[in-house]
């Protein structure tokens, strides 16, 4: 059965194409850099968005059409798993990502849930065997169920600490089955609401130690996927332990993750912390754990996490300048975290809003391979710096000076003159790469 028997599969066409069902700009075999946009971009369909979301709001109920419905929600879930698989490859994407929740219906006990996904994963891996499709992450929602109102890891309650690594145990054993590149942490309720009840260095420590029981369980059986942290400012929790890129890092260093952790960046995560998609990228190179991204972006005119499908060209250039400066992004990749707007609630509106975010990210590909190629960047920062080239800032760099010789020499050159940035003038010359 086909859940969309009239789309071909989606091939490039160029630009000038007036097919809806097309690609514009994503050439997967087009060499870019000297290796294939496909390679560069690594993308990944998001199970949950694009299989689970109803299009409801806090304001409106359901409305996308989904023609996958069965008898019972075991049955739904394997019409799911064929709808998905056939997304997957009218679209060309190599990889996918999913929560455990997402792919099989929970039951009435843990056990029924194992056995829930243990079937479901059968029949995900038969696609997998006949596709070549790929499992980039998994990861265990930890932050739905009402069990988990005051976090997973971060619980005051022992018996869902140990329900969360039940999760996470189960989440491993279908990496392994599956052959998970990487494995994600989303700490959706490790946080707190204040601190007037709650103990946050014991919340932290018990969070590495589940860490660290998930890499000892890792080793122990065989498979060792890169294990990814997602950070997220706020939703739900007001205070969340993963505040950003910065933040994560220092967690993860303070409790000596560095060998085993990376971070799972997503662009609306970033903003909702006050920052750019492409400075958390950049600070995760800095601390070389660029892990993988989340492909979506915010609304500027709305405070939440409202995971539209990326379409702005200036932001997923900036976003794939990084990738190629950190030299690619693999065993991760670009996964799709996003849903289609609450008025787009056809079955076709899900191949179109996947195919506008790829074009998008293949047109921010190519204009980062441009501006690195032509050092744009590396010029205008080797000018800006180039007083620590030579003569003091030379010395500076070198560790040849302290806080007496430089005194020294300010006394001598207390008449500092400063050079403009023409950062109107630099961003003037960027749009040119845009277009």
């Amino acid at each position: 059965m086909s859940y969309f028997p009239e789309v071909e599969k989606i091939n490039y066409e160029g630009p000038e194409t007036k097919n809806m069902f097309a690609f514009r700009h994503y050439n997967a075999e087009e060499e870019v850099m000297g290796k294939k946009m496909k390679d560069h971009l690594r993308f990944a369909i998001a199970y949950w968005h694009t299989m689970t979301q109803d299009g409801s709001d806090p304001f409106g109920d359901p409305i996308n059409q989904r023609t996958w419905f069965g008898k019972t929600p075991m049955e739904t879930a394997k019409n799911r798993v064929e709808a998905f698989f056939e997304i997957c490859q009218k679209l060309g994407a190599e990889y996918f990502c999913f929560h455990d929740v997402d792919i099989a219906p929970q039951g009435d006990s843990l056990q029924e849930f194992y056995d829930n996904l243990d079937e479901i994963t059968d029949l995900i891996k038969e696609k997998m065997d006949q596709t070549g499709i790929k499992l980039l992450w998994n990861t265990a929602n930890m932050f739905s169920h009402p069990r988990f109102t005051n976090g997973a890891a971060s619980t005051n309650n022992a018996d869902v600490f140990a329900y969360a690594a039940a999760q996470i145990k189960k989440g491993l054993d279908l990496s392994k089955k599956l052959g998970g590149e990487n494995y994600v942490f989303w700490g959706g309720r490790e946080g707190y609401e204040s601190l007037l009840n709650t103990n946050m260095g014991f919340e932290q420590d018990n969070i590495a130690r589940m860490f660290k029981m998930a890499i000892a369980y890792g080793e122990k059986i065989g498979h060792k996927p890169q294990f990814l942290l997602e950070p997220k400012p706020k939703e739900p929790t007001k205070h969340q332990y993963d505040f950003d890129a910065a933040t994560a890092m220092a967690f993860i260093q303070k409790y000596g993750l560095e060998g085993d952790f990376k971070l799972n960046l997503e662009a609306n995560h970033a903003t909702l912390a006050g920052h750019t998609f492409e400075h958390e990228l950049n600070v995760a190179r800095q601390y070389d754990a660029l892990g993988s991204m989340d492909a979506n972006q915010g609304d500027v005119l709305l405070g939440w996490d409202t995971d539209e499908f990326p379409t702005n060209i200036f932001d997923t250039t900036l976003a794939m300048y990084e990738v190629l400066e950190n030299g690619g992004i693999a065993p991760g990749g670009i996964n799709f975290d996003a849903k289609v707007r609450r008025s787009s609630f056809e079955m076709e509106d899900l191949l179109l809003a996947h195919i506008a975010g790829m074009d998008t990210y293949a047109r921010g590909l190519k204009a980062a391979a441009k501006l690195k190629e032509e050092h744009f960047f590396d010029d205008i920062k080797e000018k800006r710096y180039a007083t620590f080239n030579e003569g003091i800032g030379k010395k500076i760099v070198d560790n040849e000076v302290n806080l007496e010789s430089l005194t020294e020499y300010a006394l001598a050159h207390d008449d500092v003159q400063l050079e403009s940035s023409h950062l109107e003038y630099i961003k003037n010359c960027l749009n040119d790469y845009l277009v």
